[in-house]
């Protein structure tokens, strides 16, 4: 059946179906915001993605190339880690929306300059935007969402066979659809807090022009910090609001994707 034969016989081409189960879950969880970020190690990746694979292996008939080592076996192997790498990359966009619109408000509150080293990639992030992405986390895994998440990568078996896994047009339409609702999310996370921010603004610019004697880096720097983190606290419940629908809206890409 494989071009390597080791001699175990069935127990052998069990576990070569195994590891060509895995390839497109564990393709799924790397390209994940929550399993693949840098600080979750590899081992564990591994033994998530094998236990997940097992399962699925139990549960549906799903067969491997004849010939693994094959070019035809080689490209369904490419295929699986491109329906994986989707299906994680749809939720690489939800959780870069908060990012974003951290970013908006650090800079109308001055904090352009403190940030944090985020977890997820290792890099540079807004001291705020970690505060939105611990709230959509826990927001997420509250609602189950990683649940739904697992079972439409358990479910693409079914519409994407071995085989038969080379998006068409329109699922890549819907991935890229998807980013424009990432936009539009981030600015209405950010559109509270930036308004009252450019009302302090706008005051502060008046104070100065009516008495220029008046350091304008000194009373609006402090006015904007004060006035973002009430606006932040003011919002809050509008903010869980909205990454409940961040989260809902990703699970809804995800299946859109594989036509559910």
């Amino acid at each position: 059946m494989y071009s390597w034969n080791f001699g175990f016989g069935p127990i052998e081409a069990d576990f070569w179906r195994w590891m060509f189960l895995m390839t497109r879950i564990g393709a799924a969880l790397l390209a994940a915001p929550l399993f693949g970020g840098v600080n979750v190690p590899y081992q564990l990746r591994v033994i998530a993605a094998g236990a997940i694979a097992l399962l699925v292996a139990g549960w549906t008939n799903v067969q491997p190339p004849a010939d693994l080592f094959s070019i035809y076996g080689m490209l369904a192997v490419a295929g699986e880690i491109l329906i994986g790498s989707a299906l994680g990359f749809v939720l690489q966009f939800a959780f870069a929306a908060p990012v974003i619109a951290a970013e908006l408000i650090g800079n109308g509150m001055g904090l352009g300059m403190a940030g944090t080293i985020d977890p997820q990639n290792g890099a540079h992030s807004p001291a705020i935007g970690q505060y939105f992405t611990v709230v959509l986390t826990l927001v997420f895994f509250a609602l189950g969402c990683h649940l739904q998440w697992i079972a439409l990568v358990v479910k693409s078996y079914t519409v994407f066979a071995p085989g038969h896994t080379w998006l068409a047009p329109d699922r890549v339409w819907e991935i890229v659809s998807y980013g424009s609702t990432l936009f539009a999310t981030a600015v209405a996370m950010a559109l509270p807090v930036t308004l009252m921010l450019l009302l302090v603004m706008v005051m502060a610019g008046v104070l100065s022009r009516s008495a220029p004697a008046l350091n304008l880096f000194s009373l609006g720097l402090p006015a904007a910090i004060a006035t973002g983190f009430a606006a932040l606290m003011a919002t809050a419940p509008m903010l869980s609001d909205r990454m409940t629908e961040l989260s809902a809206e990703a699970i809804t890409a995800s299946a859109r994707l594989i036509g559910g």
